[in-house]
C-alpha cells in the first residue's frame, strides 16, 4: 500500500510554537464577527490584516522573498487552526491563495515576476484569485476554452470566462490558465492538457467583468463569475513555459488539496467541539444528553474519522515538503477529510435538535461550509476516479 518512510511523530516545538502563536490571533475574533461578515457578506479585513501583521500569510513564501520559508506543513497548521476556531472557511480562504496559491510562481516564475510579486504576497499585501474552473469545462481541464492569443508584441490578450474565482473582488492578480496553443486531435492521457499556458495576470476593470455568485454559505469571502475581454498581458506575466500550464499548476493543486483537508479538519474540530459541549450541558429526562449512547457513540466516530483525516493530511503534507511524490496521499487526505468534517457538522446539528437549525448556535454555519468540502476544489467522485485509475491501476471511466 505503499513505501515505507519514516516519519517522527514526537511533539515539534516550532509546530507548537505555530498552533499556539495561530490560536491567539484566532481567540479576538469571535462567533459574533464571522456570524456578521457571513451574514453581510463582507470580507474580514480586520482578521486578514491581523494574521498578516502577525507574519502568518507569508509563512510559506521563501525567505529570499521576505517570507517565513516553511513548508506546507507548516502552512496547513495555521490554517487547520484558524478553520477550528471558528472562523471556518470564510477565515481560511481569505487567507489561503496568498499564502501558498502563488507556489507555481515559486517553483516556476521567471525573476522579475518573483521579485515584483513575492515580497508583496510575503506581507499579505497582494492578494491572489484563482482562474481555473469554466462554465464549459468544469473539471475536465483540458477543455478549457479562454484564449492567450499572441498580440505581436511578446505578450498576449486573453478572453474568455471563468467561475467559481474565490477573492477575485478583492484580488489584485489572478494565476489564469488560458489556451495558447491547440491539441493535436486524438490526444490521449496527459498530452490532453497540452497548449495550456498560466499567467500571473491583472484584474484590470477595464477588461474584466466580476460577478459574484450568490452561494450557500462561505459568504465572507464571494465566489465569482469572471469574464476577460481581450485583457493585455505583457509576456513576462507568463509563468514557466508557454504551452505547459496545467503542468505547472498542478503544484498548486495538490498543495490546495492538503490545505483544503487541514481546513476541512478544523472546520469538523469545532463543530464537534460545540457538539461535545452542548451534549455536556442539555439536561433531559434528567440527566445531560451526552450520557445517552446515541447521542456519544456518533461524537466519538466523528472523532475517530477526524484524528484519522488529519493524520493522512500530516503524511502529505510531509511527502510534499520532502519533495517526494504526494498525489495519492493529497487526494486522500482531501477525500477523507471532507467526509469526516461533514458527518461532524451533520452530527453536532442533529446533536443541537431544533436548536441546531438556529444560526445562535453556530452549528448550521459549520454544517453549510462543510457541505462544500465534498463538491470543492475537486468533487469526492472525481477523487475517487483518480484513486482508481492512477493508484489502482483500473481502466479510464471517463
Amino acid at each position: 500500500m505503499g513505501d515505507s518512510l519514516p516519519m517522527d511523530f514526537s511533539p515539534n516545538e516550532d509546530h507548537l510554537a505555530i498552533i499556539e502563536g495561530v490560536d491567539r490571533v484566532c481567540a479576538d475574533f469571535d462567533d459574533h464577527y464571522w456570524s456578521s461578515c457571513d451574514a453581510e457578506h463582507r470580507f474580514p479585513w480586520e482578521f486578514y490584516s491581523a494574521m498578516a501583521s502577525g507574519g502568518w500569510v507569508g509563512i510559506c513564501i521563501p525567505e529570499a522573498y521576505g517570507g517565513g520559508g516553511r513548508g506546507i506543513t507548516e502552512g496547513a497548521l495555521v490554517l487547520n487552526r484558524v478553520a477550528a476556531s471558528g472562523a471556518a472557511m470564510n477565515g481560511s480562504t481569505a487567507l489561503h491563495l496568498t499564502m501558498f496559491g502563488l507556489n507555481p510562481v515559486v517553483k516556476f516564475g521567471n525573476e522579475q515576476l518573483k521579485n515584483t510579486y513575492l515580497p508583496r504576497a510575503a506581507t499579505g499585501d497582494l492578494h491572489v484569485a484563482f482562474g481555473v474552473t469554466e462554465p464549459d469545462a468544469g473539471t475536465d481541464t483540458s477543455r478549457i476554452a479562454t484564449r492567450a492569443v499572441d498580440d505581436g508584441m511578446g505578450g498576449f490578450v486573453v478572453s474568455g470566462r471563468k467561475i467559481w474565482t474565490s477573492k477575485a473582488l478583492e484580488s489584485e492578480v489572478v494565476l489564469l490558465l488560458a489556451r495558447t496553443d491547440e491539441v493535436p486531435e486524438g490526444a490521449t492521457g496527459s498530452a490532453r492538457f497540452g497548449g495550456l499556458s498560466l499567467f500571473l495576470a491583472d484584474l484590470d476593470p477595464k477588461y474584466v467583468d466580476i460577478r459574484p455568485i450568490p452561494k450557500l454559505g462561505r459568504n465572507a469571502v464571494a465566489s465569482c463569475e469572471v469574464a476577460y475581454d481581450e485583457l493585455p498581458v505583457e509576456g513576462w506575466r507568463l509563468v514557466g513555459e508557454r504551452g505547459r500550464g496545467f503542468q505547472h499548476i498542478l503544484h498548486g493543486l495538490n498543495p490546495e488539496r492538503i490545505l483544503l483537508a487541514a481546513m476541512s479538519c478544523g472546520i469538523g474540530e469545532v463543530a464537534l467541539r460545540r457538539a461535545v459541549g452542548y451534549a455536556g450541558e442539555r439536561v433531559v429526562f434528567e440527566r445531560p444528553i451526552g450520557a445517552n449512547q446515541a447521542i456519544a457513540h456518533p461524537l466519538a466516530d466523528a472523532h475517530i474519522r477526524l484524528r484519522a483525516a488529519y493524520l493522512m493530511m500530516l503524511e502529505a503534507a510531509w511527502r510534499y515538503d520532502a519533495g517526494l511524490d504526494c498525489a495519492e496521499q493529497a487526494n486522500s487526505a482531501k477525500y477523507l477529510a471532507a467526509e469526516a468534517a461533514f458527518d461532524a457538522a451533520d452530527r453536532a446539528v442533529q446533536t443541537h435538535g431544533g436548536l441546531g437549525y438556529a444560526t445562535e448556535y453556530q452549528v448550521e454555519r459549520f454544517w453549510r461550509e462543510a457541505r462544500l468540502q465534498r463538491l470543492a476544489p475537486v468533487s469526492q467522485e472525481m477523487t475517487l476516479n483518480f484513486i482508481a485509475q492512477s493508484v489502482l491501476g483500473l481502466p479510464r471511466s471517463y
